[in-house]
């Protein structure tokens, strides 16, 4: 039998289609228009604030204005007495009626050598606490509950929440990453008084301090990957139900993993079977990662629900976001390159201290370590040794968020590597050609012991040099100085780790017009979902796109999924959709043959139709449809796939940027990326992600912190007056190419795309600063680089030659 799907190939080697066994205008590689956008533009899409229940109350909650506090008493009589509140609850009611706490979800690492056996479960406290729904004797962190307030409306709510009085006596507390594991730090739990939550080590130390004894240059830098919030244009928000009759609770929730959430909140909060939870989510307006695990305002909008035997709605506003969302990087860390004469990488050697949070959040595992399979990058490293402390401190947990442990390895390593060439009087350019691993390598194991199937790194950077004039930039840099300004240039080379885990499946179900429903267990939040699978269906079965209906996002309606993130949902979940497909062609060759009186051995696929070898004779695929249905059968199909390894989109990314040496004012010029994604499903949506995403990395090279003083542990960037965001006067115009390299690791060839541009933009920005600084003697600028900081590194280096 013959299908459209992609055939088997060598790694690396890129697929040419054939136009006979294609949809050129809907199917795989065509620049198919976002389906997402007419009901989005219009105003017609539905997201969870847009959702109206009959009878339906509000929510507001009371947080914690204290980073670490015993709460002595909470007097609640006042805010009951308000007009329209139904219900105060506090901690004691939650313990009362059972509800569990929010728990870690991934390991931390255990010792080499443990049997897994004798490892507790899965969110076990004695590993890391739960985090309460409602927080009962202690807070640990500025914007933690402390009580639920339900009123008729979302005022009364407010209000009454402001009355809710709340005896704190003030405990130390210690909210800078580098300060948690200090002697003498107030200690976040009481079991863990060095704050220290787990350590990890990979590597053979005592080898990697071997050579760099011997090397002939060490570089070495102190860097900071600051904290950020993911701050989705749509803040967060649920609504809980409750049903007495089935005795089951339904969610509507802004959620990137409903399946998931839905375990979660059914084994570890309520205690009950997960099908008693029933979670939706519809339109959903970014999530970054943030969106992905599960929170005590999710539980508690169900809990309430219950309690009052009404719908309870809760929508976060900004400024709680910035104290409630679980939020991302904020690493410090050591690093050290070590070269021989000729520049040629020896060795890597970094130590990171990684702030956790008050808790160990449900993935908080997983930044932590993902990036530990990147430590070569694209780049031959004979040996690397990584050290890495995960510690609490009294601020929001952190989380996946875009990247996910990978900006911040591959920020230092692009950042070491422009470093070192300076301080050998090398090219940076010439410095990374110099140890680039081949295409002719592939597939090559790093020193990380993971093997990359496929890539071409070279070529990689000669074109994102040729798209950025290379050559002309010294011409730049003297017409810019004639300006009174300072121009630089700056290149990184990207790798991630991507689309490894748990196997995924995915439904089709054909009614007997033809017509195709996918079901599927991921959750678009941007991602373009709902265009991608249906091409993916409409190359298969040669159908036009709006023959097929993309469902996601209920739990009642799609039997499974892990939802969206780490770049897996086109990887996995797609391959599963085409391994389906492929499932639900050959079942429909039955009804094919006996329509067209041949023998089932006889019968090809291809372009939509069935068709006999050798023959005119073909029936098109909805009439196959139309048969089975009048069979009464079903035409319709489920299957899985698990990815046998993870995939490596990969890249090279250069920025030029020009300095005003008076103001330290930044201003990007130009932006380039050359990007392997493996075989493309839609460049309209590839391009779109690379925009998206690049954004987000200079956001947090120029601009974003959110910080949490040391000194008060309050967050002192509680609001976009405070936090900076990139405007559109801040993103430059993007100069972009997509350099095809499939890979054989599934079905698709396909690589991932979405986290590429947070990883690769921050070093790319700031070695562009760094460049236009260097002339003065300026060695690196910390993110991210203000104006003032910029300008303090201008005036450092004045000071440091003066007489």
């Amino acid at each position: 039998m013959k299908s459209s799907a992609a055939e088997d190939r060598a790694p690396g080697e890129r697929r040419q289609s054939d136009p006979t066994q294609s949809n050129q205008t809907s199917g795989i590689g065509a620049r198919a228009q976002r389906r997402e956008d007419a009901p989005l533009v219009s105003g017609r899409g539905q997201f969870v604030a847009d959702t109206q229940l009959p009878a339906q109350t509000h929510a507001a909650f009371v947080r914690s204005v204290h980073p670490h506090a015993r709460i002595a008493a909470i007097e609640t009589a006042d805010a009951l007495a308000t007009s329209g509140v139904l219900a105060v609850l506090t901690g004691q009611e939650a313990q009362r009626d059972g509800l569990g706490g929010i728990p870690w979800e991934v390991r931390p690492p255990v010792p080499q050598g443990v049997d897994d056996k004798t490892l507790p479960p899965v969110g076990a406290p004695e590993v890391a606490a739960p985090q309460q729904v409602i927080a009962r004797d202690v807070v640990r962190y500025v914007g933690e509950i402390v009580a639920m307030v339900v009123a008729e409306t979302a005022h009364a709510a407010r209000d009454a929440a402001e009355r809710v009085v709340v005896d704190y006596e003030p405990l130390p507390f210690v909210a800078a990453t580098d300060a948690s594991a200090a002697p003498g730090a107030a200690p976040v739990w009481p079991d863990r008084p060095d704050n220290v939550c787990f350590t990890f080590c990979k590597g053979d130390a005592a080898a990697v301090a071997a050579i760099f004894a011997k090397a002939h240059h060490v570089t070495r830098l102190a860097l900071a990957n600051t904290r950020l919030a993911a701050n989705p244009i749509e803040t967060r928000g649920y609504i809980g139900i409750y049903d007495p009759a089935t005795e089951r609770y339904t969610l509507y929730a802004s959620a990137g993993k409903p399946n998931p959430i839905k375990r979660t909140l059914a084994r570890d909060v309520f205690g009950i079977p997960p099908d008693r939870i029933r979670v939706i989510t519809r339109d959903v307006g970014g999530g970054f990662g943030a969106k992905n695990v599960a929170y005590a305002e999710e539980a508690l909008v169900l809990w309430a629900a219950r309690r009052i035997g009404r719908p309870v709605r809760w929508i976060a506003d900004r400024s709680e976001s910035f104290i409630s969302d679980v939020q991302g990087r904020d690493q410090v860390n050591r690093s050290e390159l070590a070269l021989d004469k000729q520049g040629r990488f020896l060795a890597l050697r970094i130590a990171s201290t990684v702030n956790l949070g008050a808790y160990l959040g449900p993935r908080g595992v997983v930044p932590v370590l993902s990036g530990t399979k990147l430590i070569a990058s694209v780049y031959r490293l004979p040996a690397a040794y990584y050290e890495i402390k995960a510690v609490f401190t009294h601020t929001v947990p952190t989380c996946p968020y875009r990247g996910a442990g990978h900006p911040e390895v591959i920020f230092q390593i692009e950042r070491l590597v422009d470093t070192a060439a300076r301080e050998l009087g090398i090219d940076p350019v010439q410095l990374r050609r110099r140890n680039l691993v081949p295409a002719s390598a592939m597939p090559h194991r790093t020193v990380a012991d993971v093997v990359y199937d496929c890539g071409d790194f070279p070529r990689n950077m000669a074109d994102a040099l040729r798209l950025a004039d290379w050559d002309g930039f010294p011409a730049r840099r003297r017409a810019a100085a004639r300006r009174g300004r300072l121009r630089g240039f700056g290149i990184a080379n990207c790798l991630e780790a991507g689309s490894f885990g748990a196997g995924q499946k995915a439904w089709v179900d054909v009614d007997a017009n033809g017509f195709v429903t996918v079901l599927i267990g991921t959750q678009s939040s941007g991602q373009s979902h709902a265009t991608v699978y249906s091409q993916i269906a409409a190359d298969v079965l040669g159908l036009p796109l709006q023959d097929v209906r993309v469902v996601q996002g209920d739990t009642d309606v799609v039997p499974g999924g892990d939802g969206t993130g780490g770049c897996r949902s086109m990887v996995i979940d797609g391959s599963a959709l085409q391994v389906t497909l492929r499932a639900l062609v050959e079942k429909g060759r039955r009804f094919a043959a006996a329509a067209l009186e041949a023998a089932e051995d006889d019968i090809e696929f291809g372009n939509g139709q069935y068709r006999v070898v050798g023959t005119d004779r073909v029936l098109a695929f909805k009439a196959v449809a139309a048969a089975a249905a009048a069979a009464g059968a079903a035409l319709n199909a489920a299957e899985s796939f698990q990815p046998p390894t993870q995939t490596f989109p990969n890249g090279c990314h250069i920025c030029e940027v020009e300095i005003d040496p008076d103001t330290g004012a930044t201003e990007l010029k130009s932006y380039v990326m050359v990007h392997d994604a493996g075989r493309i499903l839609n460049p309209i949506v590839v391009e779109g992600q690379l925009h998206g995403g690049v954004a987000q990395g200079i956001g947090q090279a120029l601009m974003e912190h959110a910080i949490w003083e040391r000194d008060s542990g309050q967050m002192i960037a509680g609001s976009f007056m405070d936090y900076a965001m990139p405007r559109a006067d801040a993103i430059p115009s993007y100069q972009l190419a997509l350099h095809e390299v499939p890979t054989a690791t599934n079905p698709l060839g396909v690589k991932g795309v979405g986290e590429a541009g947070p990883t690769a933009a921050p070093p790319a920005v700031i070695n562009a600063i760094v460049d236009a600084l260097s002339a003065l003697g300026v060695r690196h600028v910390p993110m991210p680089a203000t104006p003032y900081a910029v300008w303090q590194a201008i005036e450092a280096a004045k000071r440091s030659v003066a007489p």
